[in-house]
């Protein structure tokens, strides 16, 4: 837990190491996954470094594999996975396998054979693919306009025949009448045709082109063609139909051919329709070439899948050694050749692990026989920014994430992580809390759980891997919503009567409760038989104050959290300032903070805790006149006072003894002596005596205690003098211990402006802080109320799902009521158990990151980015 609390310790090593063996001790280094290393070549571009060229081949061969993924994915071919990453990298190197140079050497040769193989077949599938298409298309061509020249055409020239017009129209140059008169007289009369075929989207655009170049003076018709046809280069299916247009100029001859090429039309020669013999000739030869061509078709797509089934077993090893070597080449550019044959680098390394990077470092140079020794050695000061880095496990790594969102933590800063892990999915928990959704709620998280390796083995999507990665999140906020709907006695809106009401109505067990009736315990008040043993009394579900009593409480339980929350907050504050040696922010900024949070704030706890814990109900007594002789005399001497029982010599007397006179006021009849109107003995309006603080300082109209109102103006005073110390001592101080205590003539005119510059500075950034943490309790202390707001929004409206959703068709019928449970479980789902808990994710997400966060966590840090083969694999993944 406590190398949760603050980061690893890091240290920056400087690395002396022969080239050589360099690529073997990155090898063993990036299986570590504990150095980063420092780029000691910054002045150079990134076409300037040493291992430039091997980036490169290392960049090619992502592109082959790549490639080879894309096209076994045209075949819906998952690619083999390669095992587990720590397999991988642990797997002992065989001695046929190769390293660096060799390796890529070997892996250009191979996978240069599979990819020209692979281009050379989608090419030729390309050609096919065409040819095919070619005629397939006259096929259809061929098809559709047979029969129109068969049906169509004698239909229309029938049709012109009533209406006294004629109709004709010819295949390229020759033409045939269609009413099929004497051919010589019609001569003149022939029409031109040109057939094709056209994208089934482009018909309408292609027919309107027509229309408009020609001036409508030609004849177009269209049949969709029912296959739809591949297109040889994306491989996608596309739907076309078969045009034939009519025309007699030449001009629109030469106009609709260019309109068919702009709109990839192709165009295709008919023979002489009247011809039979010729067009069955000709469908004949084109049938057979279209089954020869399906044939060599298929023989080369089956050659195509068997070779990317090949691949797809290879692939994702392939392309794991690649990121490899690439990691490799890319961490080299960054080492510094000061001496011909050697390479430095410096980086950052965790301090637990120093002498495994040096062991990994000597043994590397022992593989190779090198006579020159290698050097791990520690670098003096002054070093980079130390980067941040914590060890985590499944149960941390989600609230780590969750608070590196918002900023990494500064080098050995507190992390807020360590502390959200409980908190969060308790805030969670007040604002949902509910019985019912929180076990459903708690259950999902148990499946996802259950799951854990087998989506650790998958690829997720992005917000399936967001639910994986928050899994024990999920669980512990359920887990709470439901500790919370105990604490409530809520499931589904309904009270659970676990351990039998401590109050009971009159009439109750009769069923006769008259309205506004009050019920009475069953114990005597403050004894243990009264209270209820876990959580609250499911009474109050069914009071006609039930709303009054859980606002109060629930706001009353949220300015507690709240406050608590920011004051250890505050207390991290100083836990930091301790650690870091910073003893100005720990007298100046620290204890200021926690006497004005203490003073007034803290204390607010203390009253509400206060009044919780007081009998009212006795010193409420203790105040009221109990006349013998009258209707309450029964009340003299019972166990409800705490105190003694006085001797009452008039007839009329407080249970201490006072004799009551007309004009008695509170105060006169309380043997409290506390002040005030109340003199302790009528509960207060707390809200009221917080206000007064301020307002009427020295004065307490109720008090709880005794010397109240001393205690009051002390604490006042306190938070007083609290403002100004933050406000104006660390500056002073500052200011102080960079006063220059040597000017020298003109510069020294210039370093004192600086000064003072810098001291104004200081002074801005110290009253923006004052202002910000003065401002920020009162204004954070509201927002906390958000968790009574939500755990009520979230109360009323299962209440209100259940009564008109359940209870109002449970009386109608069996189908009603059937009905009214779907429309129940529907909005439930829907609005409880989803809109719902993202609503209270947020607030909840928003309470730690602004309330609580914002008083002690900087999130400027350097988050640590080892050099990890792992890591490089897996973000390879996403």
């Amino acid at each position: 837990m406590s190398r949760w609390f603050r980061s690893e310790l890091m240290e920056y090593v400087s690395l002396i190491v022969n080239e050589d063996a360099a690529h073997g001790c990155l090898a063993d280094l990036g299986k570590m996954g504990a150095i980063q290393f420092t780029d000691l070549n910054p002045d150079l571009t990134p076409f300037q470094r040493r291992y430039v060229s091997y980036v490169k081949r290392c960049d090619e061969l992502e592109r082959k594999l790549r490639f080879f993924a894309g096209e076994c994915e045209k075949f819906e071919l998952e690619l083999d996975s390669a095992g587990k990453v720590d397999d991988f990298l642990d797997a002992p190197a065989s001695t046929e396998e190769k390293e660096g140079a060799q390796l890529l050497e070997s892996m250009e040769v191979e996978l240069d054979g599979y990819e020209s193989q692979l281009k050379e077949l989608n090419t030729y599938s390309e050609k096919l693919t065409t040819e095919y298409n070619e005629k397939v298309e006259l096929q259809e061509v061929l098809e559709k306009a047979r029969r129109f020249f068969m049906t169509d055409a004698p239909r229309l020239a029938a049709a012109e025949l009533t209406s006294g017009g004629r109709v004709a129209t010819s295949n390229q140059d020759r033409g045939e009448n269609l009413l099929g008169g004497d051919a010589a007289r019609d001569m003149d009369m022939r029409f031109s045709s040109i057939t094709g075929v056209v994208a089934t989207d482009e018909k309408a655009r292609f027919e309107r082109m027509i229309f408009r170049a020609t001036r409508g003076n030609c004849y177009v018709r269209f049949a969709s063609i029912k296959q739809p046809i591949t297109d040889p280069q994306t491989g996608s299916l596309v739907e076309k139909c078969v045009f034939i247009v009519f025309y007699k100029s030449t001009s629109i001859e030469l106009k609709l051919k260019k309109i068919c090429d702009a709109f990839d039309a192709h165009r295709y020669s008919l023979p002489d329709m009247d011809d039979a013999p010729a067009v069955d000739r000709m469908l004949t030869e084109n049938a057979q070439e279209l089954v020869d061509s399906r044939t060599v078709l298929l023989k080369n797509q089956d050659t195509r899948f068997r070779l990317c089934q090949m691949l797809a077993k290879h692939t994702e090893r392939w392309t794991w050694l690649v990121l490899r070597e690439k990691a490799i080449y890319h961490s080299l550019n960054q080492f510094k050749a000061d001496v011909s044959g050697m390479l430095r680098a410096e980086g950052w390394v965790i301090a637990d692990r120093v002498d495994d990077v040096k062991d990994a470092v000597n043994r590397a140079h022992a593989n190779m026989d090198m006579a020159m020794p290698s050097l791990v050695d520690h670098v003096p000061q002054p070093w980079p920014t130390a980067p941040t880095h914590f060890t985590t496990n499944k149960f941390t790594y989600g609230y780590q994430e969750f608070v590196n969102t918002y900023g990494i933590p500064r080098y050995r800063e507190a992390n807020p992580a360590l502390f959200t892990a409980a908190t969060f999915p308790f805030l969670f928990g007040v604002m949902y809390g509910d019985i019912g959704h929180g076990l459903f709620l708690f259950c999902a998280g148990l499946w996802l759980i259950s799951q854990e390796k087998k989506h650790d083995e998958q690829k997720l999507s992005e917000m399936a891997e967001g639910m994986h990665m928050g899994r024990y999140m999920i669980a512990m906020m359920g887990f709470f919503a439901v500790y919370a709907g105990f604490v409530y006695n809520d499931a589904f809106s309904l009270g659970l009567n676990l351990f039998g009401s401590r109050w009971e109505f009159e009439g109750q067990e009769d069923l006769k409760v008259q309205e506004n009736a009050e019920a009475y315990q069953k114990a005597s008040y403050g004894s243990p038989e009264s209270v209820y043993p876990f959580g609250l009394d499911p009474i109050w579900h069914v009071t006609s104050n039930e709303l009054l009593f859980f606002n109060s409480f629930k706001m009353k339980l949220s300015v507690i959290f709240g406050i608590v929350q920011m004051f250890a907050g505050t207390c991290l504050k100083g836990l930091n300032a301790i650690f870091f040696k910073e003893h100005l922010d720990f007298l100046f900024e620290f204890l200021p903070m926690v006497a004005f949070a203490a003073s007034l704030f803290l204390y607010m706890i203390v009253l509400i805790v206060m009044k919780w814990s007081i009998n009212w109900e006795s010193r409420m007594l203790s105040s009221t006149c109990i006349d013998l002789a009258g209707e309450n005399a029964g009340s003299w001497g019972s166990d409800a006072y705490d105190g003694d029982w006085g001797n009452c010599a008039s007839g009329v007397c407080t249970p201490w003894g006072y004799d009551c006179q007309d004009g008695d006021t509170l105060a006169d009849k309380c043997n409290l002596n506390y002040g005030g109107s109340g003199d302790g003995c009528q509960p207060p309006n707390l809200i009221t005596t917080l206000i007064n603080i301020a307002l009427q300082p020295g004065y307490v109209d109720e008090p709880l205690y005794k010397n109240q109102d001393k205690v009051q103006l002390v604490l006042l005073l306190v938070a007083f003098a609290s403002v100004p110390i933050l406000l104006l001592a660390k500056p002073y101080f500052l200011s102080k211990q960079s006063h220059a205590p040597i000017v020298h003539a003109e510069e020294g005119h210039e370093e004192e402006e600086h000064e003072e510059h810098s001291f104004g500075e200081i002074i801005i950034h110290q009253a923006i802080e004052t202002i910000e943490f003065v401002l920020g309790m009162v204004s954070n202390t509201a927002s906390y109320l958000r968790l009574w707001a939500l755990s009520l929004a979230h109360s009323e409206l299962a209440t209100v799902f259940w009564d008109k959703a359940m209870l109002s068709t449970l009386s109608i019928n069996w189908f009603a009521a059937f009905i009214g449970f779907g429309v129940f479980a529907g909005v439930t789902f829907g609005v409880l158990l989803m809109m719902d808990v993202l609503e209270c994710f947020l607030h909840a997400l928003r309470l730690h990151w602004v309330e609580f966060q914002n008083k002690f966590y900087k999130a400027d840090g350097v988050r640590f980015s080892p050099y990890s083969f792992k890591q490089t694999i897996k973000d390879s993944q996403t």
